[in-house]
């Protein structure tokens, strides 16, 4: 298990575009990936899971990844924390 924290830069928080290329992007990796905020816990399977942390700007996230091949999952979610969601 991979647990990673990320703090969410995107004006706009976790909204459709960056939900929507999170969960395409979780499907890529056998591993199970999860979001954590403020003690809620969500697998990162759907639209309706993710965009019901209500993720705003600034917040902080817990990404953990578990499975076998977690530390590729684990190096893709922090790419696309601290890159991709600059572009959305």
């Amino acid at each position: 298990m991979i647990k990673a924290d990320y703090v969410i830069i995107d004006p706009l928080g976790m909204h459709a575009r960056p939900a929507t290329a999170l969960l395409k992007l979780s499907r890529n990796y056998k591993s199970a990936v999860t979001i954590q905020k403020a003690g809620k816990s969500v697998p990162v399977k759907s639209m309706i899971n993710i965009l019901g942390m209500a993720v705003k700007a600034g917040d902080t996230v817990t990404i953990i990844t578990e499975g076998e091949d977690e530390q590729a999952a684990a190096l893709a979610m922090e790419h696309f924390f601290t890159v991709e969601m600059k572009n959305f």
